[in-house]
């Protein structure tokens, strides 16, 4: 029998990147079997929430349960929304800044907070800690007691010397920039209700999900792609497959406590951009032009514990690599939306 989360030697269209985003594997299947209650995806309209909602909602299928998986959003986008619909994913339309708003979502049990701002932090400060820290009370108010799984940010540790094996959990916060000590206020938030108020929560320190239209990897590809130079000052980087990060993600429900639980969520390897760049490079037969020299240190995070706990990362970074060489080669979509990886002190 095929292996239901055996990868493809390439995705070839949106339609399969999608499946492939959303795919459970058995073990979380099996996890979510053994919670009650429905999903709230709080934030859903971001970049990964339409695969995350999805894969909830396909491995309560896989598990026979019939508990529903809603997507909380503005959802200006009707066709986004439509997308989350055409998935079996029931909609709410709301501006969860709005006090009176969060009165009227639906009572799930297991919340995934998602909701929150980076990109404008320079332009709008104000609306990035409303965002990031008012946001946050109000959540945890509306679901006191339910499960609580709530992403957060590698940045909030700072940077750290190259030769190191990267931030542990454990480790003392350093945010650089106004949005890392806005996402380090978020967290001191959730910490506060979960201890407070016994709610169990799980925080999410995420340190670059990747796909195939968006993803440091898509940046560096894009620069070698494009003939642009390549930003070598963040030297090094770590990524993990979004798909991959989805699955942790909602498997984390089960680890959430109170006090919070911190999990480091991206792959394991310590990544160069110089060999990245120097991969497609070769793959597309183009000279590289390099900006810059690496510096001595760089966001990196340390997954200890991680696997063992959360299941792990499926797809490799080589086949991340083979996948989006194909896809820029087949003048796929991509969104053009930089994640500004590079930038040093976390203006965003």
């Amino acid at each position: 029998m095929k292996d239901p989360m055996a990868l493809p030697p390439l995705i070839e269209d949106e339609s399969a990147l999608e499946d492939q985003l959303s795919r459970p594997d058995a073990a979380l299947a099996e996890s979510l079997g053994r919670l009650t209650g429905d999903i709230v995806v709080l934030g859903a309209g971001g970049k990964m929430g339409l695969s995350l909602a999805r894969m909830a909602r396909r491995a309560f299928d896989i598990a026979g349960s019939d508990h529903r998986v809603f997507a909380v959003s503005r959802f200006s986008d009707r066709s986004r929304r439509a997308a989350f619909e055409a998935a079996g994913i029931e909609t709410v339309s709301a501006d969860l800044l709005e006090r009176a708003a969060l009165d009227r979502l639906p009572d799930g049990a297991l919340i995934v907070a998602m909701a929150g701002q980076k990109f404008g932090t320079a332009a709008d400060t104000p609306r990035t800690w409303a965002s990031n820290v008012v946001l946050p009370v109000h959540v945890m108010r509306r679901y006191e007691g339910r499960r609580v799984v709530a992403f957060s940010s590698g940045n909030v540790y700072g940077l750290v010397p190259t030769a190191s094996a990267g931030s542990r959990v454990g480790d003392a916060p350093h945010p650089v920039g106004e949005y890392a000590m806005s996402v380090l206020g978020r967290e001191r938030i959730y910490e506060y209700f979960a201890m407070e108020h016994g709610t169990p929560t799980a925080l999410i320190r995420l340190n670059y999900a990747c796909e195939l239209r968006y993803g440091v990897l898509v940046d560096i590809a894009g620069w070698v792609w494009h003939e642009r130079p390549v930003p070598l000052a963040m030297g090094y980087f770590n990524v993990v497959w979004q798909g991959d990060a989805n699955r942790m993600t909602l498997r984390a429900w089960e680890h959430a406590s109170s006090p919070a639980s911190i999990f480091n969520v991206t792959g394991p390897e310590r990544i160069a951009v110089r060999d990245i760049a120097a991969w497609f490079g070769r793959r597309w037969g183009k000279e590289i032009a390099w900006d810059g020299e690496e510096a001595g240190d760089a966001l990196l995070a340390d997954t200890s514990g991680m696997s063992e706990r959360l299941g792990g990362p499926h797809v490799p970074l080589q086949q991340m690599l083979e996948w989006i060489a194909n896809w820029f080669e087949s003048n796929n979509t991509v969104w053009n939306k930089p994640t500004h990886f590079e930038n040093r002190v976390g203006d965003f």
